[in-house]
């Protein structure tokens, strides 16, 4: 019968090691530090980079709206009570709340955890087994009357150190021990043990530091690259919460216009239809009027729907319930101011040039591609590895201490001859074309934001002519509605006209706010693209001017 202890010492060992909130820790700790050791070489990286969840944002100590709005029609209630959500604070709930935020910091967490684990793959690597046996045998043995039983204890124990130099050379050391002892009859002691130490130092292929050390060094530029990424990220996602939020403030702005509008009509029906009943205006008049009033009506229930449907997104985007009640700030709109930048295209493209994280990404990758090349080509060499080893065996006796004057070692070459590279010729070949292609990408890149630049300037400038264009219309509108007006109550107007005088001063205002916000979007995207908008740990932004300023 044989019974075995390994699984008592296993649990021991489990009971003697760390817990899953150890490692958990242990994790955080350092890419954290490798987090922190290249945000110095990243502007703009913000410091709450920490995968944490946060605690729902508290909205009790922010003001509420307590004015109904009439542009609901019979929903005017619907946001009295509800809590008024300014840009700041939703930039700032968005940072700390959004799903999409916080799936990007934790992709940047498994980059940096991955470059942990390409530095562990450098440091010295301990390793270990035991196992632990109680015997029972039972023989025959010659001249002795029945069976005899033999029981023995075995204890086998095993640990040793990898360790990759960063010449190339792996070093690993190992010690084991047995240990035998007889609990009946003769009660005798067997031990052996041995420790030993073996290098292999590659000469030819695998040999150098930047060959060695290749993929630690992709590990920690792709981290550096993803932290560039996350800047940049963090620019984007403010200038889409400020397009949402804008664009929500818009719906609600043109739910408004289309309310009055729809009341405008309604008066002016109300009038007809009493100049008709006294026989001063046409049915065909009277008719025109009534359709434009329910196609008015149809423009203000759309609106009123796009609103409320917009501003259910943008809860989803904020990362907040969908049942939480909150209004936009009307200020926000009231606020917005036209604000052309003053700078020349060409300057706008070279700050761009030198500021875009994006493009350095590029650039670097071209660095990473043509040191690619140079490790495809060393693994074109044949291997040539310079071996040597020692071992010491145990001392006499039942001592377990190895005795290093009875020491051996060895030393030697390790050699494979190329007769096959076409793995390794392909390797190289593809490792040549992705050089240029990277090259050529990096090229890309600069002509691709040089394009940026140049659209986003024309999208200023034609925000800005629509807005000033706007502007005259409703003016123009306003007065040709109240000319058509004063034709109808005098009973020389056409109904067609003042339908059409109503509906274009309705669009006029429309337009004028989609421009004045548009324009304010096209400003914000234009500095993003120039790279100098700097987003701060709130989420909320300034120029690169402001910041230095500041």
């Amino acid at each position: 019968m044989r019974i075995k202890l390994a699984a008592l010492l296993l649990a021991a060992l489990l009971l003697a090691g760390c817990g899953p909130r150890h490692y958990r820790d242990s994790a955080d700790r350092e890419v954290t530090a490798a987090i922190a050791g290249k945000t110095p070489l990243v502007p703009n990286l913000g410091t709450n980079l920490s995968i944490a969840t946060n605690l729902p944002v508290e909205l009790a100590s922010l003001p509420k709206n307590e004015l109904p709005e009439e542009a609901f029609g019979t929903n005017a209630q619907a946001e009295v009570g509800a809590v008024i959500i300014s840009l700041e604070k939703a930039l700032e709930i968005a940072v700390k709340q959004s799903r999409t935020y916080q799936t990007r910091k934790e992709t940047l967490y498994l980059q940096a955890l991955a470059l942990t684990l390409a530095r562990h793959r450098y440091q010295p690597i301990f390793s270990g087994s035991a196992e632990a046996q109680h015997l029972t045998t039972h023989e025959i043995q010659t001249g002795v009357d029945g069976i005899v039983e033999e029981r023995s204890v075995r204890v086998d124990g095993r640990a040793g150190m990898n360790v990759l130099l960063r010449t190339g050379a792996r070093l690993v050391t190992s010690f084991s021990t047995d240990f035998l002892r007889f609990l009946t009859g003769d009660p005798r002691l067997t031990t052996s043990s041995a420790l030993a130490a073996n290098l292999a130092q590659p000469l030819l292929k695998g040999a150098g530091y930047r060959v060695a050390t290749e993929n630690l060094t992709q590990a920690e530029r792709d981290l550096l690259y993803a932290l560039r990424d996350f800047s940049r990220f963090r620019k984007d996602f403010a200038t889409d919460i400020a397009a949402a939020y804008y664009g929500v403030l818009q719906n609600r702005d043109a739910a408004r216009n289309n309310w009055r509008g729809f009341q405008n009509f309604r008066l002016n029906v109300e009038r007809e239809k009493a100049f008709a009943e006294e026989g001063r205006r046409s049915l065909t008049s009277l008719g025109q009027l009534k359709q434009a009033e329910l196609n008015t009506e149809t423009r203000w229930i759309t609106s009123t729907r796009n609103y409320f449907q917009s501003l259910d997104a943008f809860k989803i985007l904020l990362g907040l319930p969908l049942n939480t009640r909150i209004t936009l700030d009307d200020r926000e709109l009231a606020n917005l101011r036209i604000i052309h930048p003053t700078l020349q295209l060409e300057e706008a493209v070279t700050v761009a040039h030198a500021t875009r994280l994006d493009l350095q990404n590029r650039r670097d990758s071209v660095e990473d591609a043509a040191r690619k090349v140079m490790v495809a080509g060393n693994n074109l060499k044949p291997r040539l590895d310079l071996v040597a080893g020692v071992q010491a065996p145990q001392q006499g006796g039942a001592k377990l201490a190895p005795d290093f004057e009875r020491y051996s070692w060895h030393a030697g070459l390790d050699a494979e001859l190329p007769f096959d590279r076409k793995a390794e010729r392909n390797s190289y070949r593809a490792a040549l074309i992705a050089e240029a292609r990277a090259a050529r990408e990096y090229a890309l890149a600069k002509d691709q934001i040089r394009l940026e630049i140049v659209e986003g300037w024309r999208n200023l400038d034609q925000a800005k002519r629509n807005y000033e264009i706007s502007e005259l219309g409703v003016q123009l509108s306003q007065q040709r509605v109240e000319e058509e007006t004063l034709k109808q109550e005098l009973g020389r107007g056409l109904a067609r006209d003042l339908v059409d005088a109503q509906t274009d001063l309705i669009n006029s205002k429309n337009a004028r706010t989609s421009a004045l916000i548009n324009h304010n979007l096209a400003r914000l995207r234009f500095w993003r693209d120039m790279g100098i908008l700097m987003i701060k740990d709130d989420g909320n932004w300034e120029t690169l001017a402001d910041a230095q300023s500041n």
